[in-house]
């Protein structure tokens, strides 16, 4: 089987999981002692065993980089697989149906495919570096919205600690939505990456993110014809915590709005 076959059979087994015990949940718990917001469950570590277990079983030599722990380092390797096992877990112990799975395959410091699979819908966005973006098998671009008066936007809101920084972000999303047509917080920053590739939205930004929420959405909004940078337009890494992805036509503007 192919990367992309193996990253597609393993999202499609987690989700099922998913799925399978979604409105059953019973044993949450808490990744640190500051607050309640950022939250495992067995249902996370479950398809992260499912997941790694197949990237191991087909490519042994890889590493592997995911959410909750089950890394698997090999030096000698130029690949290394970023996984999240479950984008929305807050969203999902709630019953919320907006989560999914999301599998990059990185090659040399270059994220090189990305499958990102949400179950509710039964919807597959993949990409391929240099082979653009797709749904369930589709080819799927950006939108053409061009004013941002006319745009569709959406946010992540970090679990900030720092009272300067959350002052921060309040001014900028009140300042964007002084300007656009409507703007959301769903959740899961991996599918407001998809959204954004497939037009369903204009532009998505968030901090504090890390390398296995974006990964593979970064991919798949390039692929489909978006731009990623970081706030202030500077190059954007899956490392950095920051993302600014837009349909391009939007981004100067966007990201005019997003400095303070």
């Amino acid at each position: 089987m192919s990367f992309i076959e193996v990253a597609m059979a393993a999202a499609r087994s987690a989700g099922k999981i998913q799925l399978d015990n979604l409105g059953k949940l019973k044993d949450i718990s808490f990744k640190d002692v500051k607050g309640k917001n950022d939250i495992v469950t067995k249902i996370d570590t479950e398809c992260e065993d499912l997941i790694t277990s197949k990237l191991r079983e087909n490519f042994p030599e890889h590493s592997i980089l995911a959410e909750e722990g089950g890394n698997h380092e090999n030096s000698g390797s130029q690949y290394k697989w970023i996984v999240d096992p479950l984008d929305g877990t807050m969203n999902y112990s709630n019953d919320f149906p907006f989560f999914c799975v999301s599998i990059a395959l990185e090659y040399q410091n270059e994220v090189v495919l990305g499958v990102i699979y949400e179950p509710v819908r039964d919807e597959m966005f993949s990409a391929e570096k240099g082979k653009g973006a797709k749904l369930n098998g589709e080819n799927i671009k950006v939108s053409d919205t061009e004013l941002i008066e006319d745009s569709f936007v959406v946010c992540g809101t970090f679990y900030y600690h720092n009272e300067e920084i959350k002052e921060k972000h309040f001014l900028i999303l009140k300042k964007i939505n002084e300007k656009v047509r409507g703007i959301r917080r769903d959740g899961s920053a991996a599918l407001d990456l998809c959204y954004v590739a497939c037009g369903r939205y204009d532009a998505f930004w968030e901090c504090g993110l890390k390398a296995w929420d974006v990964a593979a959405g970064s991919l798949i909004v390039e692929e489909a014809g978006g731009k990623i940078t970081k706030y202030d337009g500077a190059e954007f890494s899956i490392y950095g915590g920051e993302l600014l992805a837009s349909n391009s036509l939007i981004h100067k503007k966007m990201d005019r709005l997003l400095s303070y």
